[in-house]
């Protein structure tokens, strides 16, 4: 794997993180959903009114179009583990901005994940 495609790769699994980061920061101060036939519509507008939650969806859409791009260029038994890489920068994020515990299982699961991906590049 080239760099260039390294970067296109990481670049895809940076914008779902911060999808991911947002929806969160979105959605917080709306509380507790619930969702049901009564309310979908009002719960959708109230969701789709915080800009984070729309910044959100727009990283998932650029994120899409990049991971095409990086998909073209290498085997997707490369690239999807990859997207694990996701879970150790949401958990330090989630855990820098929302004060989120990172005990440590959740490190040594973080080290896991790193290993798995780096065993995964290499093969």
């Amino acid at each position: 794997m080239t760099l260039a495609t390294f970067a296109l790769i990481l670049t895809g699994v940076m914008l779902n993180a911060g999808a991911q980061l947002l929806l969160k920061a979105g959605v917080t101060p709306l509380g507790e959903l619930s969702v049901g036939l009564h309310n979908l519509l009002p719960t959708m507008v109230r969701v789709l009114m915080q800009w984070p939650i729309v910044a959100g969806l727009a990283c998932y859409v650029v994120s899409v179009g990049v991971w095409i791009v990086g998909l073209s260029r290498v085997e997707v038994s490369i690239a999807y583990p990859m997207l694990s890489m996701g879970y150790v920068v949401n958990a330090l994020l989630a855990w820098w901005l929302f004060g989120e515990a990172l005990g440590p299982m959740r490190w040594a699961g973080m080290v896991l994940i790193l290993a798995g991906v780096v065993v995964m590049a290499r093969s």
